[in-house]
């Protein structure tokens, strides 16, 4: 009889495995297991201290946004067999959680095998629900706002105009859910993304610096009679 093998009780770490990648392509930019940023300039050939002002796309709280991203899931997907038809029979699957934890799921046994996908987020209008990640412990957060926890208070918020993170919250809740859709896509897979123009340009900024602007491909826009 086969030995049984221990389930691994959260998600692959992003930022390790990306870590590895890069530790196999230069070994010289790391100093006793940790990279070094001086060591990895010097190897690109970057040796200047002051360097010219470059574009760059950044918000308030964008930092915080790659730490969601970065952070490990430890929930679990569990079959709803009661709900279902001929669960054993399907070649469909329906799954219904916080969309950002699902991703994170779903990225090692979908990694570059979803040829297309298609998403409709909040548009921003100031009527949206955004809650706020939390990247210490996101389904924590999670399970207090969908009322499997008790929330001790309201942290469910609409993102209102007349916040001065008004564009910032609604890109932190976009950015690291773009970044694991993009994991999940084949070489020549591709994304369609429903939205207004309250959010289009940062939609395209974001999309333009995950996907790369090289893959842009078109976009449609339609009126209403």
């Amino acid at each position: 009889m086969a030995k049984k093998q221990p389930v691994k009780k959260q998600t692959p770490s992003i930022t390790d495995e990306q870590l590895a990648e890069l530790r196999d392509i230069m070994p010289q930019a790391f100093t006793e297991g940790k990279i070094d940023f001086d060591k990895l300039r010097a190897s690109l050939g970057d040796f200047a201290e002051e360097r010219p002002e470059r574009y760059s796309f950044t918000w308030a709280g964008k930092r915080d946004a790659i730490r969601i991203l970065q952070t490990p899931s430890r929930a679990t997907l569990t079959p709803a067999r009661k709900e279902s038809v001929e669960f054993n029979k399907t070649q469909n699957i329906f799954i219904e959680g916080d969309n950002l934890e699902v991703l994170k799921l779903l990225y090692k046994p979908y990694f570059g095998q979803v040829k297309m996908i298609y998403i409709d987020p909040p548009y921003n209008t100031g009527n949206d629900f955004v809650y706020p990640d939390n990247f210490a412990d996101p389904l924590d957060t999670y399970l207090k706002l969908t009322g499997q926890k008790d929330s001790q208070g309201n942290l469910l918020t609409s993102n209102a105009e007349t916040s001065g993170r008004y564009h910032s919250a609604w890109l932190s809740m976009m950015y690291p859910r773009l970044y694991l859709a993009s994991q999940l896509l084949t070489e020549d897979g591709v994304i369609f993304v429903s939205v207004d123009n309250i959010e289009l340009n940062n939609l395209s900024m974001a999309m333009n610096e995950i996907f790369g602007e090289e893959n842009f491909i078109e976009c449609l826009g339609f009126v209403k009679k």
